[in-house]
């Protein structure tokens, strides 16, 4: 299946596409799709909804994030042997691990705010696991049965912040709108392969990023396992797994987002997003 969420800002509604792609509303089925409803027993339960029967859903109406009350962004650097070497690192022995806030999650295209005194605004197209029952110490074969399914995410990163301030990367990883979502949730029995989707990301129509999973240094079920030894993962909880070469930091000279500027995203498996870059007076 691929689920959504729909509607204003902190009044989405739960939504499916159906066999056709068309957009289809579950309002009479689920509240939301919350990390409650993530769980193979509720999964499978959607999965014998007749989505015929169901609303259609207007293809104008907003994308939210989509999964809705994220408890946790856990997030991993330098996955990707050929992006470590544009930013000049040797590739990690182990995951690098961070944290985004979970108030960074925003909608598949909702604008990008640019904060006050960003210089070095970047891009980053990931794959984002999405939990689906608790993971606390699972062996990396057990890993993958506690993946609901996978997303697109844009691991929007303001350098300086994360690079130049001391401290935890989380401080450049966590401004609003830093964390586009979506647009769908693609349940794992849909992804044959996580270790096999093409990612690719444009600025202003211009390709900056084009990889493959299958050339990550820690897989996903290396990810999910290495993780579940340092902490419970939950149902809901949100993994981006790093990205491929061609970010803004890495290009030479580094080029960084201004205000205007269109990001446009994809994956022929997780869908596409869009996003403006504004400046937001706060």
């Amino acid at each position: 299946m691929k689920l959504f969420r729909y509607g204003e800002s902190g009044q989405e509604r739960p939504g499916v596409l159906d066999a056709q792609g068309v957009r289809r509303d579950l309002s009479q089925v689920l509240d939301d799709l919350t990390p409650a409803v993530l769980t193979p027993a509720s999964l499978a339960r959607l999965a014998t909804l007749d989505l015929a029967t169901l609303p259609v859903v207007s293809p104008q109406a907003r994308l939210g994030p989509c999964v809705g009350q994220v408890r946790n962004v856990v997030a991993i650097g330098l996955n990707y042997a050929d992006h470590a070497a544009e930013a000049g690192l040797q590739p990690p022995s182990q995951p690098i691990v961070f944290n985004k806030h979970s108030g960074s999650i925003s909608g598949p295209n909702d604008p990008v705010w640019l904060p006050p005194d960003s210089q070095k605004l970047d891009w980053e197209v990931e794959l984002g696991v999405v939990i689906g029952r608790p993971a606390w110490h699972v062996s990396r074969a057990e890993a993958l049965a506690c993946v609901a399914g996978y997303c697109l995410v844009n691991d929007v990163s303001e350098r300086a912040y994360q690079m130049e301030r001391e401290g935890q990367w989380v401080k450049g990883k966590s401004y609003p709108s830093h964390c586009p979502m979506g647009p769908w949730l693609v349940t794992a029995d849909e992804v044959a392969d996580p270790q096999n989707i093409d990612l690719w990301l444009d600025v202003n129509g211009v390709r900056r990023q084009t990889g493959n999973t299958r050339t990550m240094i820690f897989d996903v079920a290396t990810l999910v396992s290495y993780l579940s030894q340092f902490m419970r993962l939950e149902p809901g909880d949100l993994i981006p797994t790093g990205t491929p070469p061609g970010v803004g930091m890495g290009q030479k000279p580094p080029v960084f987002l201004r205000e205007g500027d269109v990001i446009t995203l994809g994956s022929p498996v997780l869908g596409t997003q869009r996003q403006t870059v504004m400046r937001r007076a706060v």
